[in-house]
């Protein structure tokens, strides 16, 4: 037997969750002072792109989904053995015809930062950007890597 549960987690939904998930709360209110809605809170988290870390035996391999960017866009800084992401970009389109003038306006922005473990050889990192995915490249020092298993003979 399995439960339904809601977007909350709650087991028995009030009407106002319910109205809030058929509506899906508009955007607008997520940047107003009163946005203190847990509906609302959920879609502000949403803006914060998805990360996967990856371990091999050589290094970790931290993959940011970020689409529509560009290399341009990432500032990757290292500081006081934190790795620090942000990401910035503004656009503006703008129209021109006979009658009108549409301007459209596009900024998009977040930061993510991360504590570097201290195998980590904070002189290698590097970081590329392909496919709306940025990959950063975090080589272990040679000490943290596994060695191979000796075997001892024993005489």
């Amino acid at each position: 037997m399995s439960l339904l549960k809601s977007r909350s987690g709650e087991l028995m939904p009030s009407w106002r969750s319910n109205l809030s998930e058929l509506f899906d709360f508009d955007r607008f209110f997520l940047d107003q002072p009163f946005s203190n809605f847990p509906a609302t809170d959920t879609l502000r988290l949403s803006r914060i792109p998805a990360t996967n870390i990856r371990e091999s035996e050589d290094e970790f391999i931290l993959e940011l989904a970020a689409p529509g960017m560009k290399k341009k866009d990432f500032h990757v800084d290292i500081d006081n053995g934190m790795l620090e992401i942000k990401v910035e970009k503004e656009e503006e389109i703008k129209k021109q015809e006979p009658k009108f003038t549409r301007r459209e306006y596009n900024y998009n922005a977040f930061y993510r930062s991360f504590t570097l473990p201290e195998t980590v050889d904070g002189e290698k990192i590097r970081a590329e950007y392909e496919e709306g995915v940025l990959k950063i490249h975090l080589p272990k020092l040679p000490k943290a890597k596994k060695r191979p298993v000796k075997e001892i003979t024993v005489s």
